[in-house]
């Protein structure tokens, strides 16, 4: 057993000795749900915390053990926890009455406040989540364009039944893929070039997300713009994780005006939401006033707590200020943590924009998911066990998502536990 195994190990053994209450509720919830999970992103061996409280940016697991909050909810908590105009909001909601059966006025409210920061959707509509929003953003394409198949890449991830992590997944849904490498244009013209005809939509983050953290370059999306133009084919911009990282999200710091947009995450106020939208030729087709109109339904599309949470949390809490602060903090607590990892000559980073970004077990420069291949994911798994012990939480694979009650303390927090673990574990960590 090598010494990196060993010290991973011991800090697994402690994870678990400190935990008992988080392991009784896991081991309870294996008997009705497999592996004790119904959202697989937050399983990690040997269990996750049973976390019971949150306030601001911090949380509080079963055993007692309080942390401070570095995930963010993968991106949805961007507002923290209990955030007061969106829980007073939510209040004010539920005395009128949970499902209404019909039209209110919030939904066109929160519309108009979510095309305001996004004009390219001219006209939206609203899902549960942003997995629904970009299966209804690839079948508006597909319905507009009368064509089949969908580029996408590899390591990118737009919801459950769109990952592309490895090129696909079983559970996918069956459009006809085109599976091309992020930020390499090259790459992508030639395994279109045979389908220019056929390409109804490209789907990109603009920043992968899950996939790494990895910033699409400036020049390879506006490639895949020209390319969406000279094609006939719809440029769909997943914007569920990158929104945040400007009041327009990243397509307003890249002049870039996709045919369609996608969201979600947030933009309900921390609650189930998602929203896709484009150009009105494109959207008008689900106007039920029009015969023949395509069809989009969905019980809780427009429910009102989704609606009061998000139009708070808009009109009250975000404006483009703090969304630009906290993006700001963000950019430097990465400078900071990755100009400490090269200090202690750590062969460790964090990639991301903005207040997004993810641990890395290797250094150099990083493109694309295949650059991910070579990091030794012991490394990220150690340095992930050791900031739990220090009250540190993140996702196990290392990605951050920084809320706005995330301050300067809490980067210094974050900063002084890394330098603990660093200093504590470099003997095993991987070196440049």
């Amino acid at each position: 057993m090598s010494n990196l195994d060993q010290a991973l190990g011991q800090a697994i053994d402690r994870y678990r000795h400190a935990r008992p209450a988080s392991e009784r509720i896991f081991n309870d919830a294996t008997l009705v749900l497999p592996g004790g999970n119904t959202r697989s992103v937050l399983f990690f061996a040997p269990f996750p915390p049973a976390m019971v409280r949150g306030e601001g940016c911090w949380l509080w697991d079963a055993d007692g053990h309080r942390y401070l909050d570095a995930l963010g909810e993968f991106t949805a908590g961007l507002y923290g926890h209990s955030e007061p105009a969106i829980r007073a909001a939510i209040a004010e909601a539920l005395e009128d009455g949970l499902s209404l059966s019909s039209h209110t006025a919030r939904e066109g409210a929160l519309a108009r406040e979510v095309q305001r920061r996004f004009p390219a959707m001219e006209l939206l509509r609203f899902t549960n989540s942003g997995t629904e929003a970009n299966l209804m953003a690839l079948a508006s394409a597909c319905a507009h364009t009368g064509r089949r198949k969908v580029l996408v890449f590899k390591g990118g991830y737009h919801g459950g039944v769109l990952a592309f992590a490895g090129g696909g997944s079983p559970v996918n849904v069956p459009h006809e893929w085109i599976v091309a490498r992020y930020n390499d244009l090259a790459d992508v013209l030639q395994r279109v070039a045979p389908h220019r005809g056929e390409l109804a939509a490209i789907l990109v983050e603009p920043m992968l997300g899950s996939g790494g953290c990895i910033p699409g370059e400036v020049d390879f999306l506006h490639g895949l713009r020209m390319l969406a133009d000279e094609c006939g084919a719809l440029l769909v911009f997943d914007e569920v994780m990158t929104s945040r990282l400007s009041f327009g999200g990243r397509q307003a710091l890249l002049g870039i005006r996709p045919d369609m947009t996608t969201l979600g995450k947030y933009f309900g106020g921390g609650l189930s939401f998602g929203a896709f939208g484009g150009g009105a030729d494109v959207m008008q087709r689900y106007d039920p006033r029009h015969s023949g109109a395509l069809q989009h339904a969905g019980t809780f599309n427009n429910n009102v707590l989704t609606m009061a949470a998000g139009l708070a949390g808009l009109t009250q809490v975000l404006t483009a200020e703090a969304l630009d602060a906290l993006n700001a903090r963000g950019e430097a607590l990465r400078a900071r943590l990755n100009a400490l990892l090269a200090e202690r000559g750590v062969a460790m980073q964090f990639t991301g924009l903005g207040s997004l970004m993810q641990m890395q077990s290797l250094a150099g420069p990083l493109r694309s998911a295949d650059d991910l291949a070579a990091g030794d994911d012991r490394a990220r798994a150690l340095v992930f066990f050791e900031l739990l012990a220090r009250g540190v939480f993140m996702a196990r694979r290392g990605f951050m998502a920084l809320s706005l009650p995330f301050d300067e303390a809490a980067c210094d927090r974050f900063a002084q536990a890394l330098e603990e673990v660093v200093s504590a574990q470099q003997a095993v960590l991987p070196r440049r």
